[in-house]
C-alpha cells in the first residue's frame, strides 16, 4: 500500500509547489489537492464537514491544474493528484486538453480524482443542475476520454456534442490517466467506476470491507478486472492498526491529511507522517 499526503492548498497556506518538493524528498507516493472555482457568498448549501460555518480554505482555493503543472516542474516521481476535482464546471473539451497537457509535461504523473459536486450555488454559476450532475459528470468524462483515446473523436450527448475533431497532445499515460472518482459507497457510484474510472476514492475509510465485494461485483459485471481497482481513502488521521487494516482489504494508496497552514506548522507534521513509509 502507498502512502500519499493532501492538503487543502490556498494563498495563506504553504506553498503545494514546495510541498510536492519536500514530499518527494522523504519517500511520499503523492500529492493531491482540492478544486473550488469559486464559493457563493450564499450559505444555502450545508457544510459537508457538518460544521455551521464553511472554512476559509474552501473560499482560497487555488487552480489544481496550475498549480499541479508548476509542481511537477520542480519533482520527478511524485504522483500529481486532484482531490477532488469538478469536470461537470469545467467545458470538456478545454479540460480534456488541461490534463493531458499535465500528464505530458508530468511524464504521467496525473491523477484525475474526480467528484459530482457538493455546493449547489457553485454548481449553478457555472449553469449545472444538481439533480443532474451526475449525468453531466458521467458525459464530460466519456467525452474527454474520447479525445484522449482517438486521433479522431466525436461524442453526441445531452450535454457534450461535438463533430469528429483532431486534439493534441495525449496523455502519456494511455489509454487514459488515472481516473478516481470520490463519494459515498453506493450502486450510483459504483456504477459509474466500472463504465469509466478506474478506482474509488473515499473520503475517510468507513465501511469500506462491506463495500468492496460490491464494487468489484459492479466491475465483473462489465466484464473488468476487478484486481485492476485503485482504492484511494483521501484524508486519513493514520495509526499503524488502521493503515495495516487497509491493506489487509486491499486498499492501494492511503492518503494522510496535513494542515492548511504555514510552512512551519505544516513542515512537522509532513515529517511525522514520514513514520508511516516504512510500513507501506
Amino acid at each position: 500500500m502507498k502512502i500519499g499526503i493532501t492538503i487543502h492548498a490556498t494563498d495563506k497556506a504553504m506553498s503545494p509547489v514546495e510541498l510536492a518538493r519536500e514530499a518527494e524528498a522523504r519517500g511520499f507516493y503523492s500529492l493531491y489537492i482540492p478544486e473550488h472555482t469559486h464559493i457563493p457568498a450564499s450559505r444555502r448549501t450545508p457544510a459537508p464537514t457538518g460544521s455551521e460555518e464553511l472554512g476559509e480554505e474552501y473560499f482560497r482555493s487555488p487552480d489544481p491544474y496550475v498549480v499541479l503543472a508548476a509542481a511537477a516542474s520542480v519533482t520527478e516521481r511524485i504522483l500529481l493528484g486532484t482531490g477532488i476535482a469538478l469536470p461537470a464546471q469545467h467545458d470538456p473539451i478545454a479540460l480534456a486538453k488541461q490534463v493531458a497537457t499535465l500528464d505530458m509535461i508530468s511524464n504521467g504523473r496525473v491523477v484525475l480524482g474526480i467528484g459530482f459536486g457538493w455546493n449547489v450555488e457553485e454548481m449553478e454559476s457555472h449553469g449545472v443542475v444538481f439533480k443532474t450532475r451526475r449525468a453531466q459528470v458521467r458525459e464530460h468524462m466519456l467525452a474527454m476520454q474520447a479525445l484522449w483515446g482517438n486521433e479522431v473523436a466525436e461524442f453526441h450527448g445531452d450535454f457534450v456534442d461535438f463533430e469528429p475533431s483532431y486534439q493534441w497532445p495525449k496523455p502519456v499515460q494511455r489509454p487514459r490517466p488515472r481516473v478516481l472518482v470520490g463519494g459515498g459507497a453506493g450502486p450510483k457510484l459504483f456504477d459509474h467506476i466500472a463504465e469509466y474510472a478506474d478506482g474509488w476514492m473515499p473520503i475517510g475509510g468507513t465501511g469500506l470491507r462491506e463495500a468492496l465485494p460490491k464494487l468489484r461485483a459492479a466491475l465483473i459485471e462489465r466484464e473488468r478486472d476487478p484486481n485492476s481497482l485503485h482504492i484511494v481513502p483521501m484524508g486519513i488521521e493514520p495509526d499503524e492498526a488502521k493503515l495495516a487494516y487497509y491493506a489487509n482489504m486491499g486498499v492501494t494508496e492511503a492518503v494522510l491529511r496535513v494542515p492548511s497552514a504555514a510552512r512551519d506548522e505544516v513542515m512537522p507534521v509532513l515529517d511525522d507522517l514520514t513514520r508511516y513509509l516504512s510500513s507501506s
